[in-house]
């Protein structure tokens, strides 16, 4: 399943592609009530046909008469919806303020490579830094590996403009809670890597899930795959099998990553007694130890493997927002 905004640029893409002429439109900054957040996008062809979202039904229909009647000509320029005197003068019904990146893009080789740049970031390729200086043409660089997405900064002249993946999910072992967390994440969206090094239930995850977009399954224990190939400022690592020698070592390969959520499954007093064994066994300080949630999620009183998922991707999403 692919988030809103793979789908975006698939379809801008394709329009270009096509022949065609874009406009890709991306959310600044929110004020008030404003439903959608910075670097949400939309794009829309010349004939009215649009994919994405910028404020969840609110000035769509009113963009895209503008674009229909000869609106934004310009390679690049920034408008706002919602306050008085500031063009394009409309009130979200909603009661929110937003600044939108608009971009005219031409179906030239420039464009073609600055919208596959994206698809490729969005899916978990190099993340971009998008510089766009309004009214003129725009330039991407890739972020060194490791380095953390900036934010998006603009001003009367310019725009600076980070292009990520979508939050990933990785799950250390296949039980029947990951199975729930592995639907929901998709719902949701993310991108979701399960490592599974036991064949028995590497057969389970196969024939339960099969080939999906945006899942990708590794036979390799977790803390291994953690090892090798680390894991992103974007993921969030759960462990949510109740087998120390799965959660444990992935928990001790998890803290050594910049990975913004770690959680494991299990009671309090089960969850306490996981975390004196990572200090007494594996060495790990208090300052580690913190970063992990244990008991994993939001303290609903979950205790179906579907609740205790949605408590976990609640949780997830709770901390990816800053909450």
């Amino acid at each position: 399943m692919l988030s809103l905004d793979q789908r975006v640029i698939d379809q801008g893409l394709l329009w270009l592609q096509q022949g065609k002429v874009i406009w890709l439109c991306t959310v600044l900054h929110s004020w008030g009530s404003a439903p959608r957040s910075p670097g949400a996008m939309l794009v829309a062809d010349a004939d009215g046909h649009w994919s994405g979202s910028l404020s969840g039904g609110c000035i769509e229909e009113d963009f895209l008469a503008r674009v229909q009647q000869g609106a934004y000509p310009r390679a690049s320029e920034r408008v706002r919806y919602g306050a008085e005197g500031l063009a394009p003068p409309v009130q979200l019904p909603c009661g929110g303020v937003l600044d939108v990146l608009v971009e005219r893009l031409e179906p030239q080789e420039h464009s073609l490579a600055l919208l596959r740049a994206m698809q490729q970031a969005l899916s978990g390729g190099p993340l971009l830094t998008r510089y766009i200086t309004l009214g003129c043409d725009h330039e991407w660089q890739p972020l060194a590996q490791g380095a953390p997405l900036p934010s998006i900064r603009y001003d009367d002249d310019s725009v600076v403009l980070p292009v990520g993946a979508v939050t990933t999910v990785l799950i250390a072992g296949y039980s029947a809670v990951a199975s729930d967390c592995i639907r929901l994440a998709l719902m949701l969206g993310f991108r979701v890597v399960v490592c599974e090094h036991r064949d028995a239930e590497f057969g389970q995850l196969q024939a339960a899930l099969g080939s999906c977009e945006n899942l990708h399954c590794v036979q390799l224990h977790p803390a291994r795959y953690l090892e090798q190939s680390g894991a992103s400022a974007g993921t969030a690592i759960l462990c949510l099998t109740h087998d120390p020698r799965v959660d444990d070592l992935t928990l001790m390969e998890a803290v050594h990553t910049p990975a913004f959520y770690i959680g494991a499954m299990g009671s309090a007093k089960n969850s306490q007694k996981r975390l004196q064994r990572l200090a007494e066994l594996g060495g790990l300080s208090d300052q580690a130890l913190a970063r992990i949630h244990a008991p994993i999620g939001l303290p609903i009183g979950s205790k179906t493997p579907g609740e205790i998922a949605l408590a976990t991707l609640a949780d997830i999403v709770r901390v990816r927002n800053g909450l």
